[in-house]
């Protein structure tokens, strides 16, 4: 359970879940004060060329901090849209495991999940 930025409600389930994907994708890693190594690379991929080395290693930095940091959603696939304005969309796709953080790995169903972030700068993501 955590907190709606927006509304100040309470957020549960996969709506928890794709809260917590924003969050880590858009969180830098040591800018956390008392969990240094929480976030991921991709902030800092944002704004580099997107050659081919560098979509490697967005794709590599999604599925790391996901590994490490979100175990309700098993990682299967990342697409990444981007446009010449400098936004880009990122598709997940996987498996929504909603007790995995309690070490129960069975999934709600055999249904896979997408979740769409997109970002328009290092800091500023939304869900697409």
């Amino acid at each position: 359970m955590d907190l709606d930025p927006q509304t100040g409600g309470t957020v549960t389930g996969w709506a928890h879940v794709v809260q917590s994907l924003q969050t880590l994708m858009r969180t830098r890693l040591n800018t956390r004060v008392f969990r240094r190594e929480f976030g991921s690379g991709v902030p800092q991929l944002i704004d580099a060329p997107m050659n081919s080395a560098n979509v490697l290693a967005l794709y590599v930095a999604v599925a790391e901090a996901i590994d490490v940091w979100e175990p309700r959603f098993e990682l299967t696939d990342v697409a990444l849209e981007a446009n010449a304005q400098g936004q880009f969309t990122m598709t997940l796709t996987g498996a929504y495991l909603p007790n995995a953080h309690l070490g129960d790995m069975s999934t709600v169903s055999d249904d896979t999940r997408t979740v769409k972030v997109q970002a328009t700068g290092a800091d500023v993501w939304s869900t697409a």
